[in-house]
């Protein structure tokens, strides 16, 4: 097992920037991100869970959703695999978290960080506040990091939203953010990071890897997350659920990788198929029948490593009928 802890399982993110002694480098990271926009003095963890009131909402769950010194609230979602309807789920966070301002003022629940410029202030005493004054909103960012390729997006590592004017560019609402990093265009090389920021992302990158921390990070933020990011420092408990993530992890990759032969496979037998025969129902049926036979490779190779019944299920969507025949 590598030296550090995999920042793409969901454990492996919240361990090295969730905690309470990792607030120091996740303000490093966000400033780095922010760079020459904003800059964040302190910040405060907040219940990432957003209870709603409509049923259907219930349950929606951030990576990391902090308060900063200045008001500003921030959402950071890790995503290690593609799925449908991702850029439709992380605009619907923002605009969540931002109607809960409106919905669920801040009370004396929240515990605002030290020397916060707070707008709200307590009007019980005061004359009711102007009907406009309700709309007055904080800045909400959504900071994604995606270790896929989101077609959708256009092919590079950063992609900034704001709301916009179409035909000038000018920003209209500045009180919405949203910051996509797809690592998988990020390919610098070490020697080619000059920026605290290609540091940090260098080593978020490629930190699963490695056995120690490079002598060419020398800032005192890598000393921190070598710290925090080693397995070996990891309490009993992290060390089980981490453990398991993992396993999901590179289960899921197995997974993904044998699926993505198969179809390539079977669309070029299924397009052989359906030039022989004159019909498109040839590829179709190809495809079809090689996706489930990479299905129950996958799922054959799965179970011989001793991977449990339920995590063939997840990652391969057979059911125990069909994985039990194997």
């Amino acid at each position: 097992m590598p030296h550090f802890v995999n920042p793409f399982t969901d454990i492996g993110f919240k361990i090295i920037f969730g905690q309470p002694a990792s607030k120091e480098l996740l303000i490093t990271l966000l400033n780095e991100l922010l760079a020459g926009e904003h800059h964040i003095e302190d910040l405060t963890f907040i219940d990432k869970e957003d209870n709603s009131d409509n049923v259907n909402d219930r349950g929606i769950i951030f990576d990391l959703y902090c308060l900063t010194s200045g008001g500003e609230y921030i959402i950071v979602e890790m995503q290690n695999r593609w799925h449908s309807n991702f850029l439709d789920r992380t605009l619907y966070y923002v605009c969540r978290a931002i109607s809960r301002l409106i919905e669920r003022p801040i009370t004396d629940e929240v515990e605002l960080p030290a020397g916060r410029n707070d707008n709200v202030t307590d009007t019980v005493n005061e004359a009711p506040p102007r009907y406009g004054d309700r709309y007055k909103l904080s800045t909400v960012y959504g900071i994604f990091l995606m270790n896929f390729k989101e077609g959708k997006l256009e092919p590079k590592f950063r992609t900034d939203t704001v709301v916009a004017d179409r035909e000038s560019g000018r920003t209209v609402n500045p009180h919405f953010r949203q910051i996509y990093l797809q690592f998988p265009y990020f390919t610098k090389q070490l020697e080619e990071c000059e920026t605290l920021y290609d540091k940090l992302i260098y080593a978020l990158k490629n930190m699963n890897e490695w056995n120690r921390m490079p002598d060419a990070l020398k800032e005192q933020v890598f000393k921190h997350l070598e710290r925090l990011a080693a397995v070996a420092n990891l309490s009993e408990a992290n060390r089980v659920a981490y453990d398991k993530a993992v396993d999901r992890f590179y289960v899921s990759r197995i997974y993904e990788e044998d699926m993505q032969d198969r179809v390539e496979n079977a669309m070029r037998e299924g397009r052989e198929k359906g030039m022989q025969e004159g019909r498109e129902e040839g590829i179709k049926e190809g495809i079809k029948e090689g996706i489930k036979e990479g299905k129950l490779e996958t799922a054959k190779k799965m179970k011989s490593l001793g991977v449990s019944t339920d995590i063939i299920v997840e990652a391969t969507g057979l059911s125990l009928e069909e994985i039990a025949e194997l």
